[in-house]
């Protein structure tokens, strides 16, 4: 599905929208055209059309309507549409074009080697071959990636067995078709057996295969579960992959850590979360470089700094947990 023009549902919210961007960009100076690349079609924390966003690039002196334009096209949570829209949006002769994730800013960078890429949580920018390194990217993308190691996902799964001190097998549900998670699925199984855990990866690839994925993970036998983020997880959708793994994970009594507070919020047991509002406002930063004349292969890509533990204690208690003070303790946000 094609979006118009800033069609999320925060820039309605933002007036944004109150008559067409071109008609209302500036007619004198230069007029900046962003593209967005989406892989779904609704907004959720995630996506890059956010009001973080927009009034940062404000700050920097890029108004949207004004002396920006945005271009946001999104393959509706199916990514084999990626391609085409990159193409799009390339002969759209964007200036830049934001690709929050690693599918998408994989189809940009297959669909243009001259125009800067900006990445907001892309897995491994430099492992699946879009960098050359994080200090000297090299090539046209830059921004901020999620750089995987035992360390990164080794807080992840030490929050979740001190949660569940039970845990001795915890299962690791990977998404196939996002390439971006292959080298994550890797870490995460070093990082739960470096604690002494027995992990195993438990995979899937249609959306209809992942209650095969929880009938797998049962008979495994696992004490719990540690799902790789993936945008097919999308709570916007009703009755989507996104719902049906809170479902699931409910149904399986499964205690369960995400990657998002949006799924905890949602129902899920607990999230060690990236905070989405200060990437944001991080990668308008990038935007406003690149626009000023910076060059996307001499812009150190950064990571995330700032993290969030979240607790659903409602979802604790009817998996018949008790959740440790200690752990309780740490966290920066308790659902009752």
């Amino acid at each position: 599905m094609r979006l118009a023009r800033l069609t999320a549902p925060t820039l309605f919210a933002l007036g944004l929208l109150a008559v067409p961007l071109a008609a209302k960009a500036q007619t004198s100076g230069t007029v900046y055209r962003v593209g967005i690349l989406l892989t779904i079609q609704e907004r959720y924390p995630e996506t890059a059309i956010d009001k973080a966003f927009v009034e940062d690039l404000r700050g920097h002196g890029y108004i949207v309507g004004e002396n920006i334009v945005i271009e946001a096209r999104s393959a509706a949570g199916k990514l084999e549409r990626l391609p085409e829209l990159a193409a799009e949006l390339v002969r759209l002769k964007c200036d830049v074009i934001l690709a929050p994730t690693t599918p998408p800013a994989l189809a940009a960078r297959q669909a243009t080697t001259t125009i800067p890429i900006v990445s907001m949580a892309a897995a491994d920018l430099v492992g699946v071959g879009l960098a050359a390194s994080l200090a000297k990217p090299g090539g046209n993308v830059t921004g901020i990636s999620v750089v995987p190691g035992e360390d990164y996902f080794g807080k992840h799964i030490q929050l979740l067995a001190e949660a569940v001190p039970k845990t001795k097998r915890i299962a690791i549900l990977r998404h196939v078709p996002n390439p971006g998670t292959a080298v994550l699925a890797t870490h995460a199984q070093r990082a739960a057996e470096k604690l002494g855990l027995t992990a195993r990866l438990i995979e899937f690839g249609k959306p209809d295969e992942l209650e095969s994925a929880f009938v797998a993970t049962s008979q495994w036998r696992a004490d719990a579960l540690f799902v790789i983020g993936d945008v097919i997880f999308n709570l916007s959708v009703p009755g989507g992959p996104g719902r049906r793994l809170l479902t699931l994970a409910a149904e399986y009594r499964l205690p369960a850590m995400y990657w998002g507070r949006e799924m905890v919020a949602m129902g899920g047991l607990m999230a060690y979360a990236v905070d989405y509002r200060d990437l944001n406002r991080r990668v308008a930063g990038y935007v406003a470089k690149l626009l000023s004349g910076a060059k996307a292969a001499e812009l150190p890509i950064e990571q995330p700094t700032k993290f969030q533990f979240v607790i659903n204690l409602k979802t604790a208690k009817a998996l018949g947990l008790t959740i440790p003070p200690a752990v309780l303790a740490r966290a920066d946000e308790v659902i009752q």
